[in-house]
């Protein structure tokens, strides 16, 4: 890569080149060089927009995570509208994609990534429980229009339609469940708490 070429949008193209070294290598292959590689710039180029190489990552999921925040905000726009049910359904097919899935075990396998995260003041496990929250938050929501049962616990709910689906994607490799798959799940865990 000569040197002195503006690039346009550095992070994100390092972003997205991380994304796509992960899908293709997994945690352990995701390195500096592999991705800097993958983005076809020098090395130098991703430490001068980051401290060090698991900056870079602490970045990459916060990237992620604002997502999660976005996604919350358009699943609370839904709120009073349209079946609970379809909308979690909705909303888990578009926030499971491969990259998340691919992301949660690099947050799982680097402790210095989680650490720092953790001092950013992100979830206890990071990503993971930013999806839980914008599920409890709209399950809450619901509940306080009567959509759901008064006592529905959102906080037990939460975690459960996270952890179900979640599992569904990760068992597929190259594929996401179908979307029936997923609002079985849905259905299932809100099963008794939905009003008529």
């Amino acid at each position: 890569m000569p040197t002195g070429v503006a690039l346009r949008d550095p992070r994100q193209r390092l972003f997205d080149a991380a994304e796509r070294v992960l899908l293709r290598a997994g945690a352990t292959g995701l390195t500096s060089r592999a991705v800097t590689d993958e983005a076809g710039v020098a090395k130098g180029v991703l430490h001068r927009h980051f401290g060090d190489f698991d900056a870079f990552l602490v970045e990459l999921v916060l990237d992620r995570i604002a997502r999660v925040d976005a996604r919350a905000g358009r699943l609370r726009a839904k709120v009073g509208a349209g079946a609970v049910v379809d909308n979690l359904t909705s909303v888990l097919l578009e926030s499971f994609d491969r990259v998340m899935i691919a992301i949660v075990v690099l947050v799982v396998a680097r402790d210095e990534v989680r650490t720092r995260l953790r001092a950013a003041g992100t979830a206890r496990f990071p990503l993971v429980g930013e999806a839980v929250a914008m599920v409890a938050g709209y399950l809450a929501a619901e509940r306080d229009l009567g959509r759901l049962a008064a006592d529905a616990d959102v906080d037990a709910l939460a975690p459960t339609v996270i952890g179900a689906a979640q599992l569904l994607f990760t068992e597929r490799h190259d594929t996401s469940p179908e979307p029936e798959a997923v609002r079985k799940v849905v259905v299932t865990v809100l099963a008794g708490v939905l009003s008529a």
